[in-house]
């Protein structure tokens, strides 16, 4: 596929529009009035939510106002087989109601979905057990090396042109940013993530680097360029591997890295560093040992390891609808995972850093730019596809702000490594933003 081509049929109608719930209200039918039971069911909802503070607006205008406190959200249901949807199974529901224009929101749309993840949070506890599994969040799909393919797929190969709108110009990094101040650009934040990496990994000309998972290359090209290693990434995203590597040869940095266009399982030979930002979180808890003694087997005795992911205080599975409809494959693991990784080839933890409320930042700056180019979105593709994104989006900057997502940079190298430095001053000598980005 050439870059840049957007995959309208591709997505739309394979991967969302098969099911009942994302296709177009039909002609007619809200014209009933809605029936006493069905105001009772959107109430038992709101009490099993926790009482949040949204009103329902239903079909034939009529309003159902919040039993415990003043509504700051409405939620406008434009059917009555949405409400039976909504109320079988919220987590898959909202999200293809919503894609589908058949339930709208006024209000803010991260505010909302914060408000719900505290207010669901604080109310789980009390649900009964056949409540719990019935709304309960599916196990993510397989990521063996054939499904890891077709999961990353049919993600990041949506056409590099989409990426380009919202994500920074600097070096196209879809993942959390750093930022040093709170009035940075995202182009200075996601520039000095970069350079923040590069230090914890102690860097130095002529090193050599594997990475697992590159993106769109950025992370390679800025080693390469700054500190003069010679880098070897990995991909399976043909069009991530054609920007990355046309960027490489126009910056003249093809001698220092090499695109892999290949599962990061077929990694091969020894580096001085091992990094991975961003890919974990497709990995698959299962295949967690496996990544383990990869990176024990292709770490040299002194190098250094860092991993970047999307994390949670405690196990949990991911969104439904994300998992089904945007994120195929994912799942973000638990702190305690994550040391697991670490526990089961020997290595020494050296850093742990949580940067949630940076990507909660970074998804704000993304948010804003696709909003500025939702027009163009929707003509790549269609209005099913951007609602979908513009609540993927808004859903996570809530659930960064909320807590229910971590953002963790683990370092860590071989357990009898004694080649460290005594203390991490150096990493904040002088500020990782650069000038004018």
């Amino acid at each position: 596929m050439a870059q840049g081509t957007a995959r309208k049929s591709d997505y739309s109608d394979k991967n969302d529009k098969a099911n009942v719930l994302s296709l177009p209200l039909a002609a007619g039918q809200a014209d009933r009035e809605p029936h006493s039971y069905e105001r009772w069911l959107l109430n038992k909802l709101m009490r099993m939510a926790g009482s949040p503070p949204i009103q329902f607006r239903l079909w034939n205008g009529d309003v159902i106002e919040p039993e415990q406190s003043p509504a700051r959200f409405t939620l406008h249901l434009k059917d009555h087989k949405a409400l039976y949807s909504l109320v079988a199974n919220p987590n898959l529901a909202f999200g293809d109601l919503y894609s589908a224009g058949r339930l709208d929101v006024e209000g803010d749309l991260p505010d909302l979905m914060e408000s719900l993840y505290r207010s669901v949070h604080a109310a789980r506890q009390k649900w009964p057990r056949w409540l719990d599994a019935l709304w309960r969040n599916h196990n993510p799909r397989s990521t063996g090396i054939a499904e890891a393919k077709e999961n990353i797929h049919h993600h990041y190969d949506l056409g590099n042109e989409f990426y380009q709108l919202w994500l920074d110009q600097a070096e196209m990094q879809y993942t959390c940013a750093y930022y040093e101040n709170a009035d940075n650009t995202l182009e200075q934040a996601q520039l000095a993530k970069l350079e923040h990496v590069c230090r914890k990994l102690r860097l130095k000309p002529g090193m050599t680097v594997v990475e697992a998972g590159c993106g769109w290359g950025g992370l390679a090209r800025y080693m390469a360029r700054h500190y003069g290693v010679k880098v070897h990434s990995y991909n399976i995203s043909r069009e991530q591997l054609a920007f990355a590597q046309a960027e490489s040869e126009q910056q003249g940095l093809d001698n220092l890295i090499t695109y892999v266009e290949d599962d990061y399982r077929n990694i091969t030979g020894q580096y001085d560093a091992f990094v991975s930002i961003g890919m974990l979180e497709h990995v698959g808890k299962e295949n967690y040992p496996a990544l383990s003694e990869l990176i024990k087997r292709t770490l040299k005795p002194g190098g250094i390891a860092l991993l970047h992911s999307i994390g949670r205080n405690h196990p949990m599975l991911m969104n439904a609808w994300i998992e089904k409809r945007i994120f195929p494959g994912a799942y973000p693991p638990s702190i305690g995972e994550f040391m697991a990784i670490c526990e089961h080839s020997d290595f020494s933890v050296l850093d742990v850093e949580n940067l949630r409320l940076h990507y909660a930042q970074t998804l704000n700056h993304w948010t804003e730019r696709f909003e500025a180019n939702a027009d163009k979105v929707t003509a790549m593709y269609d209005e099913h596809f951007t609602r979908a994104w513009r609540l993927y989006l808004a859903g996570s900057v809530a659930a960064f702000r909320a807590g229910s997502l971590q953002l963790f940079q683990v370092v860590f190298t071989h357990g009898d490594n004694n080649q460290l430095p005594q203390s991490r001053q150096d990493l904040y000598t002088f500020p990782a933003t650069p000038e004018g980005a």
